[in-house]
């Protein structure tokens, strides 16, 4: 069975590109016009990926992603003519998987579509260990849950991925590097934005004060460490 792709966009020319690139590709479509057609989308049909537009009528893109990220992890690329630096960050910073400002070729599209699918596998490679503990942070990886002073935390995949690294290698500087070719894929290792932006979200989430972080440390021109706890 081939995977869905939701497409969401108000431009019936642009939906229709898409739509023949993503078909060629063995994909299949369904389509929304808006942001509130596109919750109704999530919920409804299940979809293995969003790409998803800005600027609509009703709602927008970005107002859409935050509403889509309250109840499910499904991998989301926003689409923009929107190219500004602060554009690119208010996206992933909502929760957005990726970022392709357009115009763009049909080959970058099927790239970036294709890492965003591999991303969202999560695999459980955490050997024979069932659960992970470091201070108030559990993860579960046999259901691959987090919670901090045992509450659920909500992550989504790329975040859980992101995290899984630093699970791995407790007490090493992992480089940023490493941890966009491990986590976003070899493409994606210069893209030192994304890689903050997701460092930011994961502390927001799981540090009691996101300024002192406890599990997640930067090391200065080195990459980051989640340290060995007494």
């Amino acid at each position: 069975m081939s995977e869905t792709i939701l497409i969401v966009d108000d431009e019936p020319r642009f939906i229709r590109l898409l739509d023949a690139n993503l078909v060629s590709e063995g994909y299949s479509v369904i389509v929304a016009n808006n942001g509130l057609e596109a919750i109704d989308q999530v919920v409804n049909n299940s979809p293995s990926l969003v790409l998803m537009d800005i600027m609509m009528p009703k709602m927008d893109g970005l107002t859409a992603l935050q509403r889509i990220r309250e109840f499910s992890n499904i991998p989301i690329v926003m689409l923009t003519a929107k190219g500004k630096e602060s554009d690119r960050i208010l996206g992933l910073d909502r929760g957005a998987d990726d970022y392709i400002v357009k115009p763009f070729s049909a080959d970058v599209l099927i790239a970036r579509v294709k890492a965003v699918m591999r991303r969202a596998q999560v695999s459980d490679d955490s050997g024979r260990t069932i659960k992970f503990q470091h201070g108030d942070l559990s993860i579960n990886f046999a259901k691959a849950s987090v919670t901090t002073n045992d509450e659920p935390v909500f992550l989504s995949t790329t975040e859980y991925k992101l995290l899984l690294q630093f699970a791995q290698n407790v007490g090493k500087v992992v480089s940023a590097d490493s941890l966009l070719t491990n986590v976003w894929g070899e493409e994606y290792k210069d893209d030192k934005e994304i890689l903050w932006v997701c460092i930011s979200r994961l502390r927001q989430k799981l540090e009691e004060n996101p300024k002192k972080p406890e599990h997640i440390k930067t090391k200065s021109g080195l990459g980051y460490i989640m340290p060995i706890l007494n």
